[in-house]
């Protein structure tokens, strides 16, 4: 297979998002002609890092650049206060300079994290994307948004700090588990959900094989995932507008990941697909698309054994007036009022800031009352 490459136009902040085969392997060639001078630092994960750092240190080798790492613990609870100032005290212990490079080589924790230290760091260090997991290959790589969870809610402290180039090398899609893979989809589906219906058309019909471990239809999904953030983040880069779009199925994702302690109960991708389930189920309840929409994506998600719904959720949850209370939270409340996602049908998504609570409630009611 081939290297695609997909532009992030930001005029003077511009950068490409390699995907293909191999990337790691071959970094340092790719990272060398970013550096001032022939070395960085790298931050991963210590599961990523019993899986890739070998080979991205013998492909910075092979372009002469020498290379410190740090290992942080793996999972969500990672993305808080303690391990971004370690990871920070870290690289100002490294003599990283503002010239340099980070490598942030990791799923969307390290990404989010080491871009949001990186930010901070000597008031903005350019930092190198490398992400290992399909969610971060897809979503949160690309477009610079960073930061960390707090006790209040997810990402509510962050900078926009863009990389200076990403590189997602497909074959790290291979490692993933099950699981996590089809958490990362949830990613992917919700591009053909928000606004091309004809990519959902074509996972419909490729996703079992992608999920199975076909390396050139997963480049594909990548790319084509890629390419329509990217477009959107160029003509939206902080969320004014357009770019909200791409928070489809999250005001109910980060309620419920706030709500099940940001753990093993349920992964971020998998609060997406069950988010967009919710967000198309209250756009059918609100009269604005059609009954089909709603199934058929269940059906979708459920041929491919993801989770769909509330009852697929281990253990308690808070009731509708609960979740309710943790969306106040959420970095969409505009003017108190929750901006949610809705759609009019598949691909055809838009932002409505004045859903009636009520109704929200009542989704939720009926969702909790089915488990």
């Amino acid at each position: 297979m081939t290297v695609d490459s997909v532009p992030v136009a930001l005029g003077a902040r511009s950068y490409e998002v390699r995907i293909g085969p191999g990337l790691i392997d071959r970094a340092g060639a790719q990272i060398a002609p970013l550096l001032r001078r022939p070395r960085v630092a790298v931050v991963t994960d210590e599961t990523v890092a019993g899986l890739h750092l070998a080979r991205l240190a013998d492909g910075l080798a092979a372009a002469g650049l020498a290379h410190t790492s740090l290992a942080l613990p793996a999972g969500e609870s990672t993305k808080g206060w303690a391990h971004l100032a370690r990871c920070t005290e870290w690289l100002l212990d490294q003599k990283v300079e503002r010239r340099d490079l980070v490598v942030a080589l990791g799923g969307g924790v390290i990404g989010d994290l080491v871009g949001f230290s990186a930010a901070i760091l000597r008031r903005g260090v350019r930092f190198v994307q490398v992400p290992t997991s399909l969610l971060a290959q897809v979503d949160s790589s690309v477009g610079g948004k960073t930061g960390i969870n707090t006790a209040q809610g997810k990402n509510l402290v962050g900078a926009f700090h863009q990389p200076s180039l990403v590189l997602a090398d497909i074959d790290a899609l291979a490692t993933l588990p099950r699981r996590d893979f089809l958490a990362g989809y949830g990613e992917v589906l919700k591009y053909g959900l928000l606004g091309d219906a004809a990519f959902f058309d074509w996972l419909e019909v490729n996703a079992p094989r992608m999920v199975a471990g076909d390396a050139g239809l997963r480049q594909h999904a990548v790319r084509v995932s890629v390419a329509m953030k990217a477009g959107i983040v160029s003509r939206d880069e902080t969320e004014e507008g357009e770019r909200a779009l791409l928070n489809l199925g999250h005001t109910f994702c980060h309620a419920l990941e706030s709500a099940t302690g940001y753990g093993d109960r349920l992964l971020h991708g998998e609060g997406v697909a069950i988010g967009c389930a919710l967000a198309f189920e209250l756009s059918q309840r609100l009269g604005l698309c059609a009954q089909e929409a709603p199934s058929r994506l269940r059906a979708h998600l459920r041929s491919l054994g993801m989770k769909t719904d509330l009852r697929d959720i281990p253990g308690d949850l808070p009731g509708a007036d609960g979740l309710l209370g943790l969306m106040a939270q959420d970095k969409k409340v505009v003017d108190g009022r929750l901006r949610f996602i809705l759609a009019r049908g598949i691909g055809q998504a838009f932002v409505a800031d004045d859903v009636p609570p009520d109704a929200v409630r009542g989704v939720l009611t009926d969702a909790l009352a089915a488990r």
